[in-house]
């Protein structure tokens, strides 16, 4: 009996023991655990070849320069009295009569009136007629084209205003929106240079 119960315990010991060493392999063993775990996700590069064999990559794309804007001149209109504008306006625009008069005597197609300060200039070649006249309550002259529409002129000093002497400083009728003079306009539409004499146009001043 005592031999029985003897058996009995050394198989159960036994067992115990072939479970404990088959456990013990499972978990001992790095590759097993390893492949229980999930597998890391590794980011995915792709390139290109270019067309001379050099390999293009995203984090080696050449870098552009970027381009800097040229610098915008900005203008501003000249503070004047009364007088000032009205003395600046008349100087302007009597030049402008006696400049564009000589021109009507040298070409057929152009009819050019001046009256109560509204100067008219008419084209008989279908280009139509321009109108430019003072514009007291807002101190610009006002010009209207059949090209390019209406346009208001402001007195912009050129230079600094304090550093120059008293009754010496230049300065141009302009348009603010895009710079642009009244002698830039002509030029521009008409072929007529306000700067140069009549009969000289297209010569370089002396």
């Amino acid at each position: 009996m005592s031999r029985t119960i003897v058996t009995k315990v050394a198989r159960a010991t036994l067992r115990s023991l072939q479970g404990i060493s088959r456990n013990t392999r499972i978990t001992s063993t790095p590759f097993a655990a390893a492949s229980l775990l999930p597998r890391a996700t590794v980011p995915r590069f792709y390139s290109t070849a270019g067309p001379n064999g050099n390999m293009i990559t995203p984090d080696k794309q050449p870098v552009q320069p970027k381009e800097e804007a040229a610098p915008t001149v900005v203008r501003a209109a000249t503070e004047l009295t009364d007088d000032e504008y009205h003395k600046l306006a008349d100087q302007y625009m009597d030049r402008l009569v006696t400049h564009l008069e000589e021109l009507q005597d040298e070409r057929e197609d152009i009819d050019v009136e001046y009256s109560a300060g509204v100067l008219t200039v008419s084209f008989d070649d279908g280009i139509g007629t321009y109108v430019i006249n003072k514009q007291p309550p807002n101190k610009q002259i006002w010009l209207s084209s059949p090209k390019s529409g209406p346009k208001r002129y402001d007195y912009v000093a050129l230079g600094d205003g304090q550093n120059e002497k008293e009754g010496t400083a230049k300065g141009e009728w302009v348009y603010l929106r895009d710079n642009s003079t009244i002698n830039q306009l002509f030029r521009d539409e008409l072929q007529i240079d306000l700067s140069m004499p009549v009969g000289h146009y297209g010569e370089e001043e002396a």
